[in-house]
């Protein structure tokens, strides 16, 4: 069973800048997290220096029932499936159930990387329903790379305002609350995103794609005109002329990709970097002109010859409204990359504005020799502008956070992830397959 938690508390939040990370207060809130980082980190440091030199045999969970005297080597797998019962739990949705499935294949006997398709579909005590598909796959011996996001939602997720300074900090800040500056919202979003790339020359695939983000049945909870009550999403709309109840962004991009990983499940070692520019036409009364540039930059340090849960990641992704404006819910936010996965250590849609960046780092390394068990230590960095007013990189917003990693399938490097993440005075359980980036 899929079990995922998330757990976001806010209490007396604090905003912290980029001078304010290193302050003593701060350090001092957080002083156990950080005793037990460096304790993880320690022991992470002699179990990879134990393992630099040692070679073993990767073993998975199937592993765990085979026979001792089952020693007829299997051909190693070229592609995984599974599908597994879900439940979780977060804010926005409380609980939720459903199922999960993941396929990782080839898509050509030639092909020297995996494909993937991920799909969920979850309900919640709250009445919601949600559908993620998932895919990125490439075909004709890795000449045609399809990268889709397609998701449902009949969603319901809290507004906190504009920029990465929503939260004061200082003087006056504490009896702060995040719930005095929350707002309620329920509506239903359709997305459907996908481009198609070719490989032009080694490594390199240029192509484009249509993006269309539909928002309806928009119910906006706080707001009440009829006693003077305006919310964020009603200020942002009525300013830029756009419909209280449902608007929709319809597009095409143009992309370039570089990508030298080995492995798109788990890689460690190589560079993959992705641009896409999104063209928002203007559509007589349906939609007004805007372009959004996103920008994505991975990269892996491997740190050991032997050891394949051994290396350093990097991840910095950038999204960015070049022109026009975007409806309020359609604005870059924390959370809602492809997998969901940005920004961990802080709830989903709590950082939002005209520009975003973002940026997570990981030392990943073995437990076990066998990498059946690994694990990681990572934190993260996320700014948002609010045109205009805040400029992006004036407030910086920190976390921190340790992982598991268990090992389904060797043939594909699929891994159970675990990860748990502090941001500041927030906090989020993890639990999926394949890793954030």
């Amino acid at each position: 069973m899929i079990v995922i938690l998330h757990q976001t508390h806010f209490k007396r939040f604090k905003t912290i800048s980029l001078i304010k990370i290193l302050n003593k207060k701060s350090m001092n809130s957080n002083r156990n997290l950080y005793k037990l980082l460096y304790l993880l980190l320690f022991c992470a440091t002699l179990s990879a220096t134990a393992y630099a030199q040692k070679e073993c045999e990767l073993k998975d969970v199937t592993d765990l029932f085979k026979s001792k005297k089952d020693t007829v080597a299997k051909p190693v797998k070229s592609h995984f499936f599974f599908v597994l019962p879900y439940l979780g739990f977060q804010p926005a949705t409380g609980f939720t159930y459903g199922g999960i499935s993941q396929y990782i294949f080839k898509g050509s006997k030639e092909s020297k990387q995996n494909s993937e398709i991920y799909s969920i579909l979850k309900y919640s005590q709250k009445k919601q329903l949600l559908f993620d598909l998932v895919g990125n796959v490439l075909l004709n011996n890795d000449k045609i790379l399809l990268k889709g996001d397609y998701r449902y939602y009949v969603f319901t997720q809290s507004n906190y305002g504009l920029g990465s300074d929503i939260i004061p900090y200082g003087i006056g800040s504490s009896g702060f609350n995040i719930t005095d500056i929350e707002e309620p919202m329920d509506y239903t979003y359709l997305r459907l995103h996908q481009t198609v790339s070719f490989k032009t020359i080694d490594k390199v695939y240029l192509g484009g794609g249509f993006h269309v983000d539909a928002y309806t049945k928009i119910d906006d909870k706080n707001l009440d005109l009829a006693n003077g009550i305006e919310t964020y999403h009603y200020k942002y709309s009525t300013e830029n002329n756009f419909d209280l109840k449902h608007y929709s962004v319809m597009g095409v991009s143009l992309n370039a990709i570089y990508d030298t990983r080995p492995n798109l499940i788990n890689s460690n070692k190589g560079t993959y970097i992705n641009i896409n520019y999104r063209v928002n036409p203007n559509i007589n009364n349906v939609q007004s002109q805007s372009g959004v540039l996103f920008s994505e930059f991975i990269h892996y340090i491997p740190l050991s010859k032997k050891s394949q849960q051994n290396a350093l990641a990097f991840w910095l992704q950038g999204q960015f409204v070049t022109n026009g404006t975007l409806p309020y819910l359609n604005l870059p936010a924390i959370g809602w990359d492809q997998r969901s996965r940005q920004g961990k250590g802080y709830t989903q849609g709590l950082f939002r504005g005209n520009n975003m960046v973002s940026f997570e780092t990981e030392y990943r390394f073995p437990i076990l020799c066998s990498e059946l068990i690994s694990g990681t230590v990572f934190s993260n960095l996320v700014t948002v502008s609010d045109k205009g007013r805040l400029p992006l990189f004036h407030t910086i917003q920190p976390a921190v956070g340790i992982g598991l990693r268990i090992l389904l399938d060797k043939g594909t490097k699929t891994n159970l992830v675990f990860n748990y993440a502090v941001g500041n005075k927030s906090s989020g359980f993890y639990l999926n397959t394949d890793e954030s980036f």
